[in-house]
């Protein structure tokens, strides 16, 4: 007894803690959503709060087994199971079925299961994995494309379903890359171009090329003062590919994205207005969480809510039902939750002796600030509409059993962290 006890003390409970307030967040808010105003008991697993309850008892024994396998294992066969996810995404091509124009699920009778909400968790062992080999070194460029390579298998296999905005999250392996000796240039060139795409989209390419011509000219001015002498022949590079990339993003827009991806972006530009069609889940959403006020209008009392008006409430926009029913207080609170919750992974990484458990717990925190800050920006209207859930507070079995299986995998090996040898 005493030896169980003293296994269980090596668990982060804090990180279990809030797994659990975020969890019964979740359902809370599911229910509320999802609730039939005639009533039906919480028990009743044909409606989607039951479901989601079936799916967070059906947790616990995932999470038994997770915590039972020896931490080694999962760096030892990192390869492995990466090489299995894979192949499940492979396998959606000829044996998945189509739900809402994406060939992402596997069905079994009334059930379904959706492979890429566990493949983020194999991609971060096998990069954990590539990155603490002794000759990996994240400064060399043969390294970094292999890096590369992990990260952009599962994400171009996604993005073929399609699922850009899933496939759109395997950009936050980036960040652990950036902690482990990748160079700033990357994140560098990555801000850039974002910067460079949107500015062009929202104020036109004559704009984006003077602007880009004073800053550069800024930088180098003040740098004159400096010895050595900057190179004037860099800064002209970083203008001229500034401009080029700015000619280049109409091309992009028009003939790369499709409609509803152009629409969506047009609406958070401001240069369309959609309340009824395209932009309606956006603009619906916006109004339940704005009408909620301070303190919201109370669990079950969300007339946005109730009425049906936010399309897939239950799902990507789950918050809404949190600003409109708990008011800014518990929208605030969730927010702070998540903070609370990736601050503590980026304490558990720092204090690793390991380096594969340092880079999978920092790819852990990344999946989740993506996951979390996307899915809120798109909630309230400062994102583009990119289809992806609200960790452990958003419905679904395969979300709710893939974020699980990604924090506690992180929590086993943590609790080993002293056994380094």
């Amino acid at each position: 007894m005493a030896g169980r006890l003293h296994k269980l003390a090596k668990y982060d409970f804090t990180l279990i803690f809030l797994y659990v307030l975020l969890i019964a967040a979740g359902w809370v808010n599911i229910y509320s959503a999802s609730f039939d105003s005639e009533g039906t008991s919480i028990f009743d697993f044909q409606t989607i709060y039951g479901k989601q309850l079936v799916w967070i008892l059906l947790s616990v024994p995932i999470i038994a087994f997770v915590l039972a396998i020896d931490s080694k294992f999962y760096e030892r066969f990192a390869g492995v199971i990466y090489v299995v996810s894979m192949l499940s995404l492979l396998g959606l091509f000829f044996f998945g079925t189509t739900i809402s124009g994406q060939k992402a699920w596997y069905s079994f009778a009334s059930f379904s299961i959706q492979p890429a909400e566990f493949t983020k968790a194999t991609t971060a062992l096998a990069l954990a994995k590539f990155g603490s080999e002794i000759d990996t070194n994240f400064q060399t460029f043969k390294d970094q494309v292999r890096a590369f390579i992990i990260i952009f298998i599962p994400a171009i296999l996604i993005l073929l379903q399609p699922d850009p905005g899933m496939a759109i999250l395997y950009l936050a392996f980036i960040f652990p890359l950036y902690r482990e000796g990748l160079h700033f240039i990357y994140l560098f060139l990555g801000l850039f171009a974002t910067v460079i795409f949107i500015s062009t989209l929202a104020i036109g390419v004559v704009w984006v090329s003077l602007i880009s011509l004073l800053v550069v000219g800024t930088f180098y001015f003040f740098r004159l003062k400096r010895k050595p002498k900057p190179s004037i022949a860099k800064y002209i590079t970083i203008f001229i590919t500034a401009v080029v990339l700015a000619f280049s993003v109409n091309y992009i827009f028009e003939n790369v994205f499709k409609q509803h991806h152009r629409d969506r972006f047009n609406i958070i530009l401001g240069h369309e207005v959609d309340n009824q069609g395209i932009g309606y889940n956006t603009n619906q959403s916006e109004i339940a969480v704005g009408s909620g006020g301070l303190t919201g209008k109370g669990w079950l009392q969300g007339t946005q809510t109730k009425g049906r008006f936010v399309p897939e409430q239950h799902t990507d926009y789950i918050f809404s039902t949190v600003g409109e029913e708990w008011g800014f207080i518990g929208a605030a609170s969730i927010v702070l939750l998540f903070c609370f919750l990736i601050i503590r992974i980026v304490f558990i990484a720092e204090r690793q002796k390991s380096q594969f458990k340092r880079i999978y717990a920092y790819s852990v925190a990344a999946i989740f600030f993506f996951h979390f800050s996307i899915n809120i920006g798109m909630v309230i209207g400062i994102s583009p509409t990119v289809g992806i859930p609200l960790p452990f507070i958003s419905y679904g079995g395969s979300s709710l059993w893939g974020f699980t299986i990604l924090l506690f995998i992180l929590i086993r090996l943590d609790g080993q962290r002293m056994d380094v040898t």
